[in-house]
Protein backbone atom coordinates (compact mmCIF):
# COMPACT_ATOMS: atom_id res chain seq x y z
CA UNK A 1 0.00 0.00 0.00
CA UNK A 2 1.72 2.99 -1.34
CA UNK A 3 0.43 6.77 -1.62
CA UNK A 4 -1.21 9.52 0.51
CA UNK A 5 -4.30 9.84 2.52
CA UNK A 6 -5.38 13.27 2.77
CA UNK A 7 -6.61 13.55 6.87
CA UNK A 8 -8.83 16.32 8.42
CA UNK A 9 -7.10 16.05 11.38
CA UNK A 10 -9.87 16.83 14.65
CA UNK A 11 -9.27 18.99 17.74
CA UNK A 12 -7.94 17.74 20.86
CA UNK A 13 -5.23 15.10 19.03
CA UNK A 14 -1.88 15.27 18.15
CA UNK A 15 -0.30 14.68 14.69
CA UNK A 16 1.57 11.71 15.71
CA UNK A 17 -1.90 10.24 17.08
CA UNK A 18 -3.09 10.57 13.41
CA UNK A 19 -0.12 8.18 12.72
CA UNK A 20 -0.59 5.58 15.13
CA UNK A 21 -4.22 4.98 13.64
CA UNK A 22 -3.27 5.02 10.28
CA UNK A 23 -0.79 2.23 11.33
CA UNK A 24 -3.02 0.03 13.44
CA UNK A 25 -5.67 0.43 10.57
CA UNK A 26 -2.73 -0.81 7.44
CA UNK A 27 -0.90 -2.76 9.61
CA UNK A 28 2.26 -1.05 8.13
CA UNK A 29 5.23 0.68 9.86
CA UNK A 30 6.26 2.96 7.22
CA UNK A 31 3.87 5.97 7.71
CA UNK A 32 5.10 9.85 8.19
CA UNK A 33 3.07 13.04 8.42
CA UNK A 34 3.80 16.05 6.10
CA UNK A 35 3.95 18.87 8.52
CA UNK A 36 3.11 18.94 12.36
CA UNK A 37 -0.28 20.34 13.51
CA UNK A 38 -0.27 21.04 17.04
CA UNK A 39 -3.48 19.01 19.29
CA UNK A 40 -4.93 23.02 19.13
CA UNK A 41 -5.65 22.80 15.94
CA UNK A 42 -7.30 20.60 13.38
CA UNK A 43 -7.40 20.57 9.42
CA UNK A 44 -5.46 19.18 6.54
CA UNK A 45 -2.78 16.80 7.34
CA UNK A 46 -1.05 14.83 4.51
CA UNK A 47 -0.20 11.16 5.51
CA UNK A 48 2.14 9.44 3.41
CA UNK A 49 2.08 5.51 3.30
CA UNK A 50 4.69 2.91 2.08
CA UNK A 51 7.35 4.15 -0.53
CA UNK A 52 5.41 7.67 -0.92
CA UNK A 53 7.08 8.40 2.69
CA UNK A 54 9.70 9.04 0.17
CA UNK A 55 7.75 11.95 -0.82
CA UNK A 56 7.37 13.78 2.77
CA UNK A 57 9.72 16.84 1.81
CA UNK A 58 8.46 17.71 -1.43
CA UNK A 59 5.03 17.69 -0.01
CA UNK A 60 6.20 19.55 3.46
CA UNK A 61 8.07 22.14 1.29
CA UNK A 62 4.63 23.49 -0.61
CA UNK A 63 2.65 26.17 0.21
CA UNK A 64 0.31 26.08 3.39
CA UNK A 65 -2.94 27.66 4.10
CA UNK A 66 -4.55 28.19 7.53
CA UNK A 67 -7.62 29.72 8.82
CA UNK A 68 -6.96 31.75 12.07
CA UNK A 69 -8.53 33.22 15.05
CA UNK A 70 -6.31 35.32 17.13
CA UNK A 71 -7.74 37.06 20.54
CA UNK A 72 -6.72 40.61 21.27
CA UNK A 73 -5.26 41.67 24.66
CA UNK A 74 -3.97 38.33 26.32
CA UNK A 75 -0.31 36.97 25.77
CA UNK A 76 0.18 33.56 26.90
CA UNK A 77 3.21 31.17 27.25
CA UNK A 78 2.33 29.06 24.50
CA UNK A 79 1.01 31.96 21.99
CA UNK A 80 -2.48 29.94 22.17
CA UNK A 81 -5.58 29.48 24.51
CA UNK A 82 -4.09 26.18 26.02
CA UNK A 83 -1.14 28.17 27.68
CA UNK A 84 -0.38 29.84 31.03
CA UNK A 85 -1.68 33.93 31.39
CA UNK A 86 1.00 35.97 31.71
CA UNK A 87 -0.10 39.08 30.53
CA UNK A 88 -3.80 41.22 29.62
CA UNK A 89 -3.67 44.48 28.36
CA UNK A 90 -6.74 47.01 27.28
CA UNK A 91 -7.66 46.64 23.84
CA UNK A 92 -7.56 50.19 22.32
CA UNK A 93 -7.49 50.04 18.64
CA UNK A 94 -9.74 50.53 15.77
CA UNK A 95 -10.18 48.15 12.59
CA UNK A 96 -8.42 50.03 10.41
CA UNK A 97 -5.61 49.29 12.59
CA UNK A 98 -5.88 45.95 13.32
CA UNK A 99 -6.40 45.62 9.49
CA UNK A 100 -3.47 47.52 8.28
CA UNK A 101 -1.47 45.65 11.05
CA UNK A 102 -2.29 42.76 9.99
CA UNK A 103 -1.34 43.01 6.25
CA UNK A 104 1.66 44.79 6.95
CA UNK A 105 2.96 41.21 7.41
CA UNK A 106 2.35 40.38 3.44
CA UNK A 107 6.00 39.37 2.73
CA UNK A 108 8.99 37.84 3.99
CA UNK A 109 9.53 38.14 7.46
CA UNK A 110 12.44 37.20 10.41
CA UNK A 111 9.67 35.19 12.51
CA UNK A 112 10.99 32.89 16.12
CA UNK A 113 9.08 30.09 16.68
CA UNK A 114 6.98 29.86 20.04
CA UNK A 115 9.06 27.82 22.69
CA UNK A 116 6.38 25.56 23.35
CA UNK A 117 6.94 24.08 19.84
CA UNK A 118 8.60 20.82 18.01
CA UNK A 119 11.76 22.80 17.10
CA UNK A 120 14.73 20.77 18.00
CA UNK A 121 17.58 22.34 20.37
CA UNK A 122 20.66 20.46 21.35
CA UNK A 123 18.81 17.28 19.99
CA UNK A 124 15.75 17.91 22.36
CA UNK A 125 12.17 19.13 21.38
CA UNK A 126 11.62 22.78 22.62
CA UNK A 127 8.46 22.09 24.23
CA UNK A 128 10.37 19.55 26.24
CA UNK A 129 12.58 21.97 27.99
CA UNK A 130 10.02 24.58 27.92
CA UNK A 131 8.10 21.96 30.33
CA UNK A 132 10.93 21.80 32.32
CA UNK A 133 11.43 25.45 32.89
CA UNK A 134 14.22 25.99 30.70
CA UNK A 135 14.83 29.17 29.05
CA UNK A 136 16.06 28.77 25.56
CA UNK A 137 17.24 31.07 22.69
CA UNK A 138 15.34 29.89 19.32
CA UNK A 139 16.73 31.84 16.29
CA UNK A 140 14.72 33.53 13.94
CA UNK A 141 13.93 32.00 10.66
CA UNK A 142 12.96 33.34 7.56
CA UNK A 143 8.96 32.54 6.54
CA UNK A 144 6.80 34.04 3.71
CA UNK A 145 2.93 35.36 4.06
CA UNK A 146 1.88 35.22 0.37
CA UNK A 147 -1.52 36.86 1.11
CA UNK A 148 -3.58 37.76 4.13
CA UNK A 149 -7.25 38.02 4.22
CA UNK A 150 -9.38 39.54 7.41
CA UNK A 151 -12.85 37.33 7.68
CA UNK A 152 -14.33 39.02 10.43
CA UNK A 153 -13.28 41.43 13.37
CA UNK A 154 -15.17 41.50 16.34
CA UNK A 155 -12.96 43.42 19.27
CA UNK A 156 -10.89 41.39 20.98
CA UNK A 157 -11.68 38.69 18.46
CA UNK A 158 -9.72 38.77 14.70
CA UNK A 159 -10.31 35.83 12.14
CA UNK A 160 -8.95 35.75 8.69
CA UNK A 161 -6.87 33.01 6.71
CA UNK A 162 -3.34 33.40 5.58
CA UNK A 163 -1.41 31.56 2.78
CA UNK A 164 2.28 31.33 3.85
CA UNK A 165 5.26 29.20 3.11
CA UNK A 166 6.36 26.27 4.94
CA UNK A 167 7.46 26.42 8.44
CA UNK A 168 5.73 29.29 9.35
CA UNK A 169 4.16 29.28 12.79
CA UNK A 170 0.91 30.97 12.81
CA UNK A 171 0.73 31.32 16.63
CA UNK A 172 4.00 33.22 16.37
CA UNK A 173 2.50 35.54 13.60
CA UNK A 174 -0.44 36.21 16.39
CA UNK A 175 2.09 37.14 18.81
CA UNK A 176 3.83 39.30 16.75
CA UNK A 177 0.84 41.03 15.71
CA UNK A 178 -0.53 41.45 19.46
CA UNK A 179 3.37 43.20 19.98
CA UNK A 180 3.03 45.78 16.75
CA UNK A 181 -0.56 46.78 17.97
CA UNK A 182 0.60 47.21 21.96
CA UNK A 183 -1.89 45.14 23.21
CA UNK A 184 -0.84 41.79 22.81
CA UNK A 185 -2.61 39.03 20.98
CA UNK A 186 -3.00 35.09 21.39
CA UNK A 187 -3.62 32.34 18.62
CA UNK A 188 -7.08 31.50 19.60
CA UNK A 189 -8.53 28.89 17.18
CA UNK A 190 -6.59 27.24 14.15
CA UNK A 191 -7.51 25.00 10.75
CA UNK A 192 -5.50 24.24 8.23
CA UNK A 193 -7.62 24.51 5.00
CA UNK A 194 -4.94 23.81 2.37
CA UNK A 195 -1.25 22.37 1.90
CA UNK A 196 -0.13 21.94 -1.62
CA UNK A 197 -2.59 20.01 -3.32
CA UNK A 198 -4.88 19.01 -0.52
CA UNK A 199 -7.52 20.84 0.26
CA UNK A 200 -9.72 20.26 3.51
CA UNK A 201 -12.80 19.89 0.89
CA UNK A 202 -11.38 16.60 -0.38
CA UNK A 203 -9.98 15.62 3.16
CA UNK A 204 -11.58 12.39 5.01
CA UNK A 205 -12.08 12.77 8.77
CA UNK A 206 -9.96 10.09 10.12
CA UNK A 207 -12.83 8.63 12.63
CA UNK A 208 -14.39 7.55 9.03
CA UNK A 209 -11.82 5.05 7.95
CA UNK A 210 -11.10 1.59 8.46
CA UNK A 211 -9.15 -1.62 7.12
CA UNK A 212 -12.32 -1.90 4.22
CA UNK A 213 -12.16 1.52 2.91
CA UNK A 214 -8.73 3.32 3.91
CA UNK A 215 -7.27 2.63 0.10
CA UNK A 216 -11.10 3.93 -1.53
CA UNK A 217 -8.63 7.21 -0.30
CA UNK A 218 -4.97 6.58 -1.43
CA UNK A 219 -3.61 9.09 -3.76
CA UNK A 220 -1.13 7.26 -5.94
CA UNK A 221 2.10 9.16 -5.62
CA UNK A 222 2.88 10.56 -9.01
CA UNK A 223 -0.45 12.53 -8.83
CA UNK A 224 0.55 14.04 -5.32
CA UNK A 225 3.67 15.10 -7.22
CA UNK A 226 1.91 16.66 -10.46
CA UNK A 227 3.44 19.80 -10.10
CA UNK A 228 6.71 18.36 -11.28
CA UNK A 229 6.60 18.20 -15.39
CA UNK A 230 6.42 14.41 -16.78
CA UNK A 231 9.09 12.83 -18.66
CA UNK A 232 9.26 9.29 -20.62
CA UNK A 233 12.25 7.27 -20.54
CA UNK A 234 13.13 4.72 -23.52
CA UNK A 235 13.71 0.99 -21.92
CA UNK A 236 17.74 1.41 -22.73
CA UNK A 237 17.68 4.09 -20.17
CA UNK A 238 15.33 3.11 -17.62
CA UNK A 239 17.25 0.09 -16.26
CA UNK A 240 20.28 2.74 -15.75
CA UNK A 241 18.35 5.11 -13.90
CA UNK A 242 16.68 3.07 -11.60
CA UNK A 243 19.93 1.39 -10.43
CA UNK A 244 21.31 4.96 -9.43
CA UNK A 245 23.44 5.90 -12.28
CA UNK A 246 23.48 9.51 -13.70
CA UNK A 247 23.21 9.11 -17.20
CA UNK A 248 24.94 11.74 -19.55
CA UNK A 249 23.42 10.36 -22.65
CA UNK A 250 22.87 13.27 -25.45
CA UNK A 251 19.80 11.28 -26.31
CA UNK A 252 18.21 11.30 -22.85
CA UNK A 253 19.41 15.30 -22.57
CA UNK A 254 18.01 16.90 -25.00
CA UNK A 255 14.67 17.84 -23.75
CA UNK A 256 15.55 18.14 -20.50
CA UNK A 257 16.49 21.49 -18.37
CA UNK A 258 18.59 21.93 -15.90
CA UNK A 259 18.19 23.08 -12.29
CA UNK A 260 14.24 20.99 -12.86
CA UNK A 261 12.97 18.29 -11.15
CA UNK A 262 10.76 16.12 -13.47
CA UNK A 263 8.46 13.08 -12.51
CA UNK A 264 10.12 10.12 -14.78
CA UNK A 265 7.89 6.84 -16.08
CA UNK A 266 8.29 4.21 -18.09
CA UNK A 267 7.27 3.76 -22.04
CA UNK A 268 4.73 1.54 -20.07
CA UNK A 269 3.62 4.69 -17.97
CA UNK A 270 5.53 3.29 -14.40
CA UNK A 271 6.03 6.10 -12.43
CA UNK A 272 9.90 5.44 -12.14
CA UNK A 273 10.70 8.49 -9.24
CA UNK A 274 11.85 12.28 -9.39
CA UNK A 275 14.63 12.88 -11.64
CA UNK A 276 16.97 16.12 -12.36
CA UNK A 277 20.10 16.99 -14.35
CA UNK A 278 23.15 16.83 -12.27
CA UNK A 279 26.67 17.85 -13.79
CA UNK A 280 27.31 14.99 -15.57
CA UNK A 281 24.03 13.61 -17.02
CA UNK A 282 20.58 13.33 -15.58
CA UNK A 283 19.41 11.58 -12.44
CA UNK A 284 16.99 10.34 -10.33
CA UNK A 285 17.28 11.65 -6.77
CA UNK A 286 14.15 9.79 -5.77
CA UNK A 287 13.54 6.25 -6.83
CA UNK A 288 9.57 5.11 -6.27
CA UNK A 289 9.25 2.16 -8.20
Amino acid sequence: MDGVININKPQGITSFDVIRKIKKITGLKRIGHTGTLDPLASGVLPICIGKATKAVEYIMNDFKIYKAELKLGVITDTYDQEGKVLETHNVDVTENEIVSCIKSFIGVNSQIPPKFSAIKINGKRAYDLARKGIDVDIEAREVNIYEINILDIQVPYVSFTVNCSKGTYIRSLCYDIGLRLNCGATMWNLERIQSGNFSIENSVNLEELNVDNIKNYLVPIDQVLNIYEAYTVDKNFERLLINGVCVGDKRLLKNLSEDKVYRVYNEEKIFLGLGKMIKNGFKLEKIFI
